[in-house]
């Protein structure tokens, strides 16, 4: 068995962890992402936005 070195650098940030959605919200955040597929508007800065709560649906 190999012993793998798995630690982090020093300087490594850790991203904060995010609460988990309710079930609601989770259908709200796909819906949004299904209307915005559809429209042609769903770029990847929007798909990171939602993935990383910093936009939420209204």
């Amino acid at each position: 068995m190999h012993d793998l070195n798995l630690s982090l650098p020093d300087d490594y940030e850790k991203e904060p962890e995010l609460p988990i959605p309710s079930i609601d919200d989770q259908k709200k955040i796909v819906a949004e992402l299904k209307r915005l597929e559809e429209a042609g508007e769903l770029t990847p800065e929007i798909l990171h936005a939602f993935m990383t709560g910093e936009r939420l649906p209204e």
